[in-house]
């Protein structure tokens, strides 16, 4: 199983952090010790003072595919599910200053919390689906599939052009706006519509 990540996908998210909009998908990876799965703790690592959350929507590949038409990535995932992206944001400035991958920003251990995966079936348009995250209960941030840059099918067919996707890997679609730093005691709430898919504590 391996992590495939977008990232600059929602103009709002771009904007805030003062970057330049891609002319294709920015793409990156996790490796799967940065899964966190089953609400469990994420524990603050020593090295980053400035850890931010990023909210996405999930992709599960169901079966393997490379060179995959947009027109038929559809079929190429049947479950969603909701994710954090947590990235140190103090790491990955001082690397991209140097003209350097990112990586120990974006990859660490831990950095990915996983929810469970549910059928798309269960939501009448996943092109148009609202997600949120609390933390300790104030609203952090809030999308919508519509405002994408680049839609799951782009995504599936952009990443199959240069890794195979196999059965059970995992895409992280983006992030809207409202990301900010964490801090230990923290509660991260995440939904899709009305329903809870993260709760977890930062400790």
């Amino acid at each position: 199983m391996k992590i495939i990540a977008i990232g600059r996908n929602y103009v709002a998210h771009i904007e805030e952090l003062k970057n330049e909009k891609p002319e294709d998908p920015v793409v990156f990876c996790k490796p799967d010790t940065a899964v966190l799965k089953d609400n469990a703790p994420f524990y603050h690592p020593d090295f980053s003072k400035d850890i931010h959350h990023e909210v996405e929507i999930l992709l599960k590949i169901s079966k393997e595919g490379k060179n995959i038409e947009a027109k038929f990535a559809h079929k190429y995932y049947e479950e969603i599910g909701l994710g954090i992206d947590f990235t140190a944001r103090d790491l990955q400035a001082k690397q991209k200053t140097k003209g350097l991958p990112w990586e120990i920003a974006k990859a660490f251990n831990g950095s990915a919390p996983i929810s469970d995966f549910v059928p798309k079936t269960d939501y009448p348009d996943i092109k148009n689906l609202n997600f949120h995250l609390l933390v300790n209960g104030e609203l952090r941030q809030k999308g919508n599939t519509s405002l994408m840059l680049y839609d799951f099918d782009t995504i599936i067919a952009y990443i199959s052009r240069f890794f195979t996707l196999k059965k059970g890997d995992i895409i992280f679609t983006g992030t809207p706006a409202g990301v900010s730093a964490i801090k230990i005691g923290d509660r991260l709430e995440g939904f899709i519509e009305d329903k809870k898919f993260l709760d977890f504590e930062v400790k």
